[in-house]
C-alpha cells in the first residue's frame, strides 16, 4: 500500500471498520498544503477491497488538482464506503462514517459523490461538522453541469472555431444526476444529443425530454459526433475506447477519465482535444467550498463560469508548448500546491 501511496502522492490513507453497522470505509488525503482536504464520499459496491482503496487514492489526487486550479483554499481528499450486500441501516451506517470523519479533526471534509445523497450528508452531519452537501447546502450537481458546459464552449472555440454549442452533436455517456443536467443545458443551447446509460429509464427520459438519439452503452464510443461527454464513473478512456472515438473533443463530468498518461497522449496524438476532467468538472466543488462561507450565489456562479476562461488558457498554453492539455494542467496544479498556504481547518463547518 505504501508503494501505491507514494506513486499517487497520497499523504494519508485511513481505513475504518464499524462492527455494529458493517461500515467499511476509506479516507484518502492527497494534500492539505492549500487547506483542509475536501472531496466527496463514494458509496458503491466493489469486487475487491483493494479496488476501493485504489479508487479513493486516485480520486483524492484529482481533488487536490481540482481545488488548486479552481482557486480554492483546500487540499484534496476522497472517501469510499464499500456498499454492503443485502439489507442495511443506511442512516446508522452514515452516522458511523461521520464518527470516522470526526477523528480526523477537520483535515478532511466530505461531500456527495457517486451513490450518496443529501440525506446521507444529513445523517453524517449528526456525528461531525466536517460535511457539506447537506439539505441546507443543496445539490452541487447543477453547478458541476454548468461548469462542464462552459468548458465545452472553450473546447469547441479552440478546436472548432465556434463560440456556440448550437448545432453541436454531443454523445453523452451516463445520465445520472450530473449527466442529465448536462443534457438539459445542452438541449437549451440547441445541441443535438446521442445518449446512453445502463438504466433504460434514464435513457428513455432523455429521449423524451430532449429529443435525444439513444444507443447501447458499448456503442457510445463509436458515435460520430463533435463532442464525447463522459458523465459516469472513471477509467473510460483506454486504448480500445480511444481508438473507437470519432469526435473532435472529449469534455465531460466524470472523474479520472484517463486510465493512464499514455491514454491521454493517445487522445492528443489522435487530434482529439481533451478537457482535463478535474478542471472542467470543478463546478460542484466550487459550489460546496464557497457555499459554507455564505458566498453570494452570483459569485459562485461567476467562479463556476470562469472554468471556461481557465480551460481556454490551458488549451492555448498547451498548443504553444506542443503538449497535451492535461500535462500542462497537471504541471500548473503541482506548482500551485507546491507554494502552499498551510491553512488550518476552517471552523465554518462547526
Amino acid at each position: 500500500m505504501f508503494t501505491q501511496m507514494e506513486t499517487a502522492g497520497i499523504a494519508e490513507n485511513h481505513l475504518y471498520h464499524d462492527h455494529a453497522t458493517g461500515l467499511r470505509a476509506i479516507i484518502a488525503i492527497h494534500s492539505t498544503r492549500l487547506g483542509p482536504a475536501i472531496g466527496g464520499c463514494r458509496f458503491i459496491p466493489y469486487d475487491h477491497e483493494s479496488d476501493a482503496i485504489a479508487d479513493a487514492m486516485r480520486l483524492a489526487k484529482g481533488m487536490s488538482y481540482k481545488a488548486a486550479l479552481a482557486g480554492l483554499p483546500h487540499g484534496g481528499g476522497k472517501s469510499v464506503i464499500i456498499k454492503p450486500e443485502g439489507a442495511m441501516d443506511r442512516t446508522a451506517l452514515m452516522q458511523a462514517f461521520g464518527r470516522f470523519i470526526d477523528t480526523l479533526q477537520g483535515r478532511y471534509i466530505t461531500a456527495m459523490d457517486s451513490g450518496t445523497l443529501t440525506s446521507d450528508m444529513d445523517a453524517i452531519a449528526t456525528s461531525t461538522p466536517w460535511v457539506t452537501c447537506t439539505t441546507t447546502f443543496g445539490d452541487p450537481g447543477p453547478f458541476t453541469a454548468r461548469g462542464v458546459v462552459r468548458g465545452m464552449m472553450a473546447a469547441v472555440e479552440h478546436r472548432l472555431g465556434t463560440q456556440t454549442l448550437a448545432g453541436m452533436h454531443v454523445a453523452i455517456q451516463g445520465l445520472g444526476n450530473v449527466g442529465m443536467a448536462v443534457a438539459q443545458l445542452l438541449h437549451q443551447h440547441g445541441a443535438r444529443l446521442t445518449v446512453t446509460d445502463i438504466n433504460p429509464a434514464l435513457v428513455a427520459s432523455a429521449a423524451s425530454r430532449f429529443g435525444a438519439a439513444t444507443v447501447m452503452p458499448d456503442a457510445i464510443y463509436s458515435v460520430a459526433a463533435d463532442i464525447f461527454c463522459p458523465c459516469g464513473l472513471g477509467g473510460v478512456l483506454n486504448p480500445t475506447t480511444i481508438d473507437a472515438l470519432n469526435v473532435s473533443v472529449v469534455a465531460g463530468s466524470a472523474n479520472n477519465q484517463l486510465t493512464s498518461t499514455a491514454a491521454g497522449e493517445q487522445l492528443h496524438d489522435k487530434g482529439i482535444l481533451y478537457a482535463p476532467d478535474y478542471v472542467i468538472n470543478a463546478g460542484g466543488l466550487i459550489y460546496v467550498a464557497l457555499k459554507h462561507t455564505h458566498t453570494p450565489q452570483e459569485a459562485i456562479s461567476a467562479q463556476t463560469d470562469a472554468i471556461q476562461e481557465t480551460l481556454s488558457a490551458l488549451f492555448t498554453d498547451a498548443e504553444t508548448a506542443g503538449q497535451a492539455p492535461f500535462l500542462i494542467a497537471d504541471a500548473k496544479a503541482e506548482q500551485v500546491i507546491a507554494k502552499g498556504l498551510a491553512t488550518e481547518p476552517t471552523r465554518a463547518f462547526a
